[in-house]
């Protein structure tokens, strides 16, 4: 049973702004994970050998996740993670 708006409902009928939520939401898991890996410094190369893909398949998710996120170089993308707290450098 639905309520009235302004009345008390179900909380999943509460939307946040989007000003309110992360842009690392717009990412899939391995986007994340990959992200992780650049934050942390590390080349295609190697992101590719620990997850078992070829350097130019880590490229491109680079340019994906630099396009959802609207960045345009690695040093933003790692100011974006740390302010959203995926990383604690």
């Amino acid at each position: 049973m639905r309520t009235a708006p302004g009345q008390h409902g179900d909380i999943l009928d509460t939307v946040l702004p989007e000003s309110l939520t992360s842009p690392l939401d717009r990412l899939s898991p391995r986007e994340i994970q990959v992200l992780k890996l650049v934050v942390e410094g590390r080349t295609s190369k190697e992101i590719a050998r620990l997850l078992g893909v070829l350097p130019t398949t880590v490229d491109t998710y680079r340019s994906r996740i630099m396009a959802k996120l609207d960045v345009g170089d690695v040093p933003a993308l790692v100011r974006l993670a740390i302010r959203y707290r995926l990383t604690d450098l």
